[in-house]
């Protein structure tokens, strides 16, 4: 199994970012997917959630901000960050959940004020 996340970035206040996660060897209709982050000093957590039955799930801190999509045909899961503010500046992981495989080398996002 691996697990790829890309697509973070520096970006201002208020600005915009798509991370991808590319996996193999997952099958999403038997998995739920997630986005996790680890800001410095703190533990990794979960941001978002979804499966291919039912709606996602968010942390109530990026509810209505961030949205997680999935695409089953390129293996790939997705976070739309909106609205971006300088707390969600972090590393960004992507994993079943719970969390079944290495976590790889995640994707940084940085959010300057």
């Amino acid at each position: 199994v691996q697990l790829q996340a890309s697509g973070g970035g520096l970006v201002q206040a208020g600005g915009s970012l798509r991370l991808s996660c590319a996996t193999s060897g997952i099958i999403f209709s038997r998995n739920r997917m997630a986005w996790f982050r680890q800001a410095p000093g703190t533990q990794r957590g979960l941001v978002a959630s979804i499966t291919t039955l039912d709606r996602p799930n968010y942390q109530d801190s990026v509810k209505g901000r961030f949205t997680i999509s999935m695409d089953s045909a390129k293996n790939t899961v997705y976070l739309q960050m909106n609205s971006l503010k300088p707390e969600d500046t972090a590393v960004y992981y992507c994993n079943t959940m719970p969390p079944q495989y290495n976590w790889g080398q995640g994707t940084q996002v940085t959010v300057s004020s």
